[in-house]
């Protein structure tokens, strides 16, 4: 592939990297990468899963050596970067999305981690904590140096992690899916921080999949798919279009995957939700869901959506609330018993509630229907399964070597596809899917929406919780928004006001669109 010229600012870079390349036995990481960090800029480094990012991150922070043939400078002199204390030593620091942090230790303990300040033998720690006060305040920290880095929020800790590197003297700052935990509030106050950084002439590679962040915040966004660098570009030449086809070699146009037709030949109620309500976050909250609809539920953090799902699927126990499958009711007390009426639900958090990292691809796909074919005896028919894995891999596109990898060493968006394929084999007739595409490369999330029409298409009942409002517009046939724990309004529909991010977020902050009738009842579709 050759390479596009990346535009260079007038000013001398920071840093350069040039001609790196990484490879490990059987795979070519990196090939011939050049990226340019320039001081007092943010610099947005962009790719699917497996472009390479974090390989070259990694070789910027001296976890990995790059192969013969490339240097690193940093104002023009070649560096040698042999481990991530000497990154360190060049002011070279890594703010990683799962925080190294140690919660019982104090925030001023923390900061001064392996560099502590010493009185003869004993470590000087009212020294300490005043030599990080006037830093914190600075931050905008709302804690101060003796507080235990245990009772700090996320948001909290990752200030604590930017503060160590500023105060080991950090000019490189590298932000790995910095927002990931965050809430919409604690991320704009991390912005600000960034922005303020910035002002300070720190240099920031910020790595996201979230365009919005992108569009927000950079001064200049690289690309890289497949090891190799595709090309830059300045704030103002920012295009959805143009980044996605860097990123995948492919254009926009059909990436919101629709061709399912829930309000041409709508089908009949599939799955009718009757006030349902919870002890503190969800109350008097319904819908009815037509077959082969794809049913959208947004609103702002804290809306009760994800609550309101778990309470559909017996994961949580409910004060009220009624069920209706195919017109006839049901009762669900508990996860196993949805499964049991072809009702399933996609976690928001796979990692902790829905894959089991330590086992393979095969026993994860599996897993829920391995008991359907076991043979006389209950025998495990192991030739089934692995078949049953091997086609969800060619379907789903999903990137490993063979079936038995282990699932903790795929990428976000292959672990999401696993998870999704398990509860496929179930062959649900209501899928309800909590954030489908978080952490996603933009790839992925393109095939993942591609099963959902499917779904649809083949009259599966689809309902979709999302944060990111384009996702919710483009895939979903109508959209109910939650406030506070109750169905404010919907968009779309017969009757609903147009599916446009005005309209839902008037809703999701409780006021109202125009020409639509506001809805706090249950809404019927």
């Amino acid at each position: 592939m050759q390479q596009q010229t990346e535009p260079r600012p007038v000013q001398t870079p920071l840093l350069e990297m040039r001609h790196i390349s990484k490879t490990f036995p059987g795979v070519r990481a990196l090939s011939n990468v050049d990226l340019a960090i320039y001081p007092g800029e943010i610099h947005s480094l962009m790719g699917e899963n497996g472009a390479g990012k974090s390989t070259l991150m990694k070789v910027l922070s001296g976890a990995y050596q790059a192969d013969p043939g490339g240097e690193i400078l940093l104002e023009g002199k070649p560096i040698a970067l042999n481990g991530p204390l000497s990154a360190k030593q060049h002011g070279i620091a890594v703010i990683y999305q799962e925080l190294s942090l140690s919660p019982n230790l104090t925030v001023a303990e923390n900061i001064y981690l392996g560099r502590e300040k010493k009185t003869g033998f004993f470590v000087d720690r009212s020294g300490m904590i005043e030599g990080c006060r006037e830093l914190l305040k600075r931050l905008g920290a709302t804690f101060g140096p003796t507080t235990h880095v245990e009772t700090l929020s996320i948001a909290e800790r990752q200030l604590v992690e930017i503060a160590r590197a500023i105060h080991a003297d950090a000019r490189i700052l590298i932000m790995d899916e910095p927002t990931t935990a965050l809430s919409a509030r604690e991320t704009d106050g991390l912005f600000e921080l960034i922005r303020k950084l910035k002002a300070d002439g720190l240099a920031i590679v910020y790595i996201s999949h979230r365009m919005a962040e992108i569009y927000d915040l950079s001064d200049r966004v690289s690309v890289l798919r497949d090891g190799s660098y595709v090309g830059s570009l300045m704030r103002d030449e920012l295009s959805a279009d143009v980044l996605v086809k860097m990123m995948v070699g492919r254009d926009l146009a059909g990436f919101y995957t629709k061709s399912h037709d829930a309000h041409g030949s709508r089908g009949h109620v599939i799955l009718s939700v009757r006030d349902f309500s919870d002890r503190t976050r969800v109350r008097g909250c319904g819908f009815d869901l037509h077959q082969g609809e794809v049913l959208g539920i947004a609103g702002l953090v804290g809306s009760g959506r994800t609550e309101f799902a778990r309470l559909i699927f017996g994961a949580d126990p409910k004060v009220s609330g009624t069920v209706e499958l195919e017109g006839k009711r049901i009762d669900i007390s508990s996860p196993r018993e949805a499964l049991d009426h072809g009702i399933v639900y996609l976690t928001e958090d796979r990692k902790a509630q829905g894959l089991f990292l330590d086992m393979s691809v095969e026993s994860n796909v599996n897993l829920v229907v391995y008991g359907r074919d076991a043979k006389a005896g209950g025998i495990l028919d192991l030739g089934k399964a692995r078949a049953r894995a091997l086609e969800a891999i060619r379907s789903l596109s999903i990137r490993v070597a063979n079936q038995n990898i282990e699932v903790g060493s795929l990428s976000g968006g292959n672990q999401q596809k696993v998870l999704l394929s398990r509860l496929m084999e179930i062959k649900p007739r209501v899928l309800i899917l909590d954030e489908p595409t978080r952490g996603v490369d933009i790839g992925a999330k393109s095939e993942i929406y591609r099963v959902i029409d499917g779904l649809a298409k083949a009259g599966t009942g689809v309902v979709v919780i999302s944060s990111e409002l384009p996702e919710v517009i483009g895939i979903c046939d109508r959209v109910l928004v939650m406030r506070e724990g109750v169905i404010e309004g919907e968009v779309g529909g017969p009757d609903g006001a147009p599916v446009t991010q005005e309209n839902i977020m008037t809703f999701a902050t409780g006021l109202k669109p125009t020409g639509a009738e506001e809805r706090r009842e249950t809404v019927h579709g």
